[in-house]
């Protein structure tokens, strides 16, 4: 039996992955180590991935050369086709790092190393074996530190010319607004966890300056979007509010996706999958709103189904292409 390792990297924490093919023929993870990133050098992180994934194979009565496929996801730029990490903004000191011919010195006999940017990966196995299964066009959207988007068109990963395909997060939704992918009113601006809370801010402040109190606001502590979503879920009107601004904004991005992409279902992670009740309604208003008739009727927006094992299918989604 063939085996599959993933190397899942993140800006706080890396995943070592073991997967197997199962009766059906669908690679799943088995098996992980997470180690930090914060405070290791790349090469240093690469080495003990190499270590870790030895161990994780000795211990499932595998070696190095049983090993199909590498997958590795992470965040953008990268240069996937070269295998190189460019200089992703939550991976510091990650410049130019050409992180599959590493993996190839260290495992010379693996056939298939790939890196891919993880919104791509994260659609792959959405698709592959989440939310998306059997469909032939699939949008996966981040809705977490940013807002970015992959996409299986015709039943295949598209990246575009040179692999930006899906920068939805760019898109202007309005002409003021929270900062995102470094525009103001930017869908990321709105639609991620950072902007989110950005936008709490500015609703906060606009409240103070009226001589209204927002009793779940500490403002000697950083304002998360978790703490927003606690009190409109305990039922705080202004903080539903707030999801409600937000979910309006997701809904007028969705329609544009929908018209010019005009996929089948539209997959969306992380907040969305945490919050949806508080984002649904007004989403589903503006796409009612904004969308062709024809784009929205066949279109259905789902919160993803992997969960927090969303980044170590990617990796094997990756690993088995």
């Amino acid at each position: 039996m063939t085996c599959f390792l993933g190397f899942d990297i993140g800006g706080t924490k890396c995943t070592a992955i073991y997967g197997e093919r199962d009766a059906a023929g669908d690679v799943r993870p088995i098996d992980r180590t997470v180690w930090p990133t914060a405070g290791v050098s790349p090469a240093e992180c690469v080495e003990h991935f190499a270590q870790v994934a030895r161990e994780l194979l000795a211990k499932h009565g595998k070696k190095p050369e049983d090993v199909s496929g590498i997958g590795i996801p992470c965040g953008s730029p990268l240069d996937n086709r070269n295998g190189i990490i460019l200089s992703p903004p939550n991976l510091p000191g990650w410049d130019r790092i050409p992180v599959v011919e590493w993996l190839k010195k260290e495992f010379p006999a693996c056939p298939h190393i790939v890196l891919e940017n993880d919104a791509n990966a994260d659609a792959l196995a959405e698709w592959a074996f989440g939310a998306g299964k059997g469909t032939k066009n699939l949008v996966f959207i981040t809705f977490g530190t940013g807002c970015g988007a992959g996409l299986i068109l015709d039943g295949r990963l598209y990246t575009g010319t040179n692999d930006y395909a899906g920068e939805c997060g760019h898109l202007r939704l309005a002409p003021f607004g929270p900062v995102g992918y470094g525009k103001a009113g930017s869908m990321e601006g709105f639609c991620s966890g950072g902007g989110l809370a950005r936008l709490a801010l500015v609703r906060i402040q606009e409240r103070l300056q009226m001589g209204k109190k927002v009793p779940w606001y500490d403002e000697t502590k950083a304002l998360t979007t978790k703490d927003l979503a606690v009190a409109a879920k305990g039922g705080d009107d202004f903080a539903k509010a707030i999801f409600a601004e937000c979910g309006t904004r997701l809904g007028e991005g969705l329609a544009i996706i929908m018209d010019l992409i005009n996929p089948e279902v539209i997959v969306i992670g992380s907040v969305f999958q945490r919050a949806e009740e508080l984002l649904r309604p007004t989403m589903e208003a503006a796409i009612l709103r904004e969308a062709l008739p024809y784009t929205r009727q066949v279109c259905r927006v789902v919160p993803a189904a992997l969960g927090d094992q969303l980044g170590e299918y990617a990796a094997m989604a990756l690993a088995s292409i």
